[in-house]
């Protein structure tokens, strides 16, 4: 079957790479010049890369590690000492760590915080710890359940006290979603403790070793181009064209720089886009269809994400760093984290800004000042003197993944559609790993799987599946 795939970020690649595993031949088309949605990046006048976010690659991500392994390419990601690392902004310079010990799971982490004096007291600990007790005996059940409360409500009821709150679970909502505990889900911080205290290094990070495009994005490109797939970027679609039925009869792919509009003719269509984008482009007469209708439901949180060039070392630390400053979610040095950056004497700081629902409408260099003016805090012994700021960039994503707040898990979408010929990719689409580059694979992973389940070829392997964590 010749299908088209709208889209080609990482949800629309790995359906790609996996359709044509059975056999079947994508063609994917991007909007923009390069590939990688919300992992996108480009070389800017110096040949730097500007990052559309900071990319952390977890244990708890079976799907994405198996498909780089079938891409031959696990080597490219860069596993880090196995802990998490919080700042505390009331001690400036000061760090701590969660140290995960090389136990079985769920004891590793267990033993991490009890080890941790620095944020939590003994009393605090024993409530935590009894009030997680539901999450993790009750299991998936129970933590879809909770998704009518916000992170700060769960906590409440469970006699956790709001001192909790604020040294934990700030900077953990912030990392998952980019939204504060008080508004985020509780489903979704307690299925990433789900995931982290089921697998021994669920809660490992590792980076890729350069820019996503490049590393991850080009070996899929390969991957499918030499399967008889196609893979074009600059073609946005503009148009969906029905038949008398209601199925897809083509794409219409816009015209650039004055070329014409193009029509797209395939067996079956894929959109691998945002939940928002996709929204613009539905035809009217679907919208009555409750399927359809559910995406009104969902829509993409804004971020921001910042790259910072220093004329000296702030850090040593080779590592993702959680924050709890008003406006940073998690920070890192690249040049000490990511092989391609790497700089023995230079710093450059990646950082996100979130929630960024305040700043997003502001200028790059507001921004920038506000950035800074944390970083005071953080690298008190280098800023505002002597270290200089050589150069920044600042990349906004008004829309990014779905908005996890309370109710919204009941509206995202399995990847079948009511329409025969089309499917839905995404990671805002019916899976377990929320909104990140894990549920992105996976969503194009079961997309695939349903198109091959429904038209199989003869030289069709078992159709993919979701990969269990080892």
């Amino acid at each position: 079957m010749r299908v088209a795939i709208a889209g080609g970020g990482l949800a629309g690649l790995a359906c790609a790479k996996y359709l044509v595993d059975a056999g079947h031949q994508p063609i994917v088309f991007e909007s923009r010049d390069v590939l990688g949605g919300l992992v996108a990046a480009w070389k800017d006048k110096d040949g730097d890369w500007v990052e559309t976010g900071l990319h952390n690659f977890f244990g708890a991500y079976p799907n994405m590690l198996q498909l780089m392994g079938e891409l031959e390419i696990l080597d490219r990601l860069q596993w880090k000492r196995h802990a998490l690392i919080f700042n505390q902004p009331d001690k400036p310079g000061v760090l701590s760590w969660f140290d995960v010990p090389d136990l079985p799971a769920p004891i590793n982490v267990i033993t991490s915080i009890i080890r941790n004096n620095d944020m939590l007291t003994w009393g605090q600990k024993v409530k935590l710890a009894v009030g997680l007790i539901p999450a993790i005996v009750r299991g998936d059940k129970y933590v879809e359940s909770m998704d009518k409360y916000t992170m700060t409500e769960w906590l409440k009821m469970r006699g956790i006290d709001q001192e909790v709150d604020r040294e934990i679970f700030i900077a953990a909502s912030k990392a998952l979603k980019f939204i504060d505990p008080d508004k985020i889900s509780a489903t979704i911080p307690l299925r990433a403790l789900n995931k982290f205290l089921q697998q021994k290094n669920g809660s490992r990070i590792g980076y890729l070793d350069g820019a996503p495009p490049e590393r991850l994005c080009q070996p899929m490109v390969d991957y499918i181009t030499a399967r008889g797939g196609e893979v074009r970027t600059s073609s946005p679609l503009k148009q969906i064209v029905l038949n008398a039925d209601g199925t897809i009869e083509k794409f219409i792919l816009r015209g650039l720089d004055g070329a014409p509009d193009q029509d797209v003719d395939a067996d079956i269509y894929v959109s691998a886009m945002s939940v928002d984008v996709i929204k613009t482009l539905l035809p009217d007469s679907w919208y009555a269809m409750p399927y359809f209708k559910q995406l009104d439901e969902l829509e993409g949180v804004p971020v921001i994400n910042v790259q910072i060039w220093f004329d000296r070392k702030l850090t040593d630390i080779d590592h993702t760093l959680f924050s709890r400053s008003p406006i940073l979610s998690v920070y890192s040095d690249m040049s000490n984290s990511c092989k391609e950056y790497e700089d023995p004497d230079k710093s450059m700081l990646e950082l996100v800004v979130a929630p960024a629902e305040d700043w997003i409408a502001k200028s790059d260099q507001e921004i920038v000042d506000a950035t800074l003016k944390e970083l005071e805090k953080l690298f008190p012994e280098h800023l505002p003197a002597p270290a200089k700021v050589l150069k920044t960039h600042v990349v906004k994503t008004p829309r990014s993944i779905y908005t996890a707040t309370p109710g919204r898990e009941q509206f995202r979408p399995v990847q079948t559609t009511p329409i025969e010929n089309f499917y839905l990719a995404g990671s805002y689409t019916a899976q377990p790993f929320f909104g990140s580059m894990e549920g992105a694979v996976l969503s194009g992973k079961l997309a695939a799987q349903a198109i091959a389940a429904r038209y199989p070829t003869a030289e069709s392997p078992t159709p993919p599946t979701l990969v269990a964590a080892s």
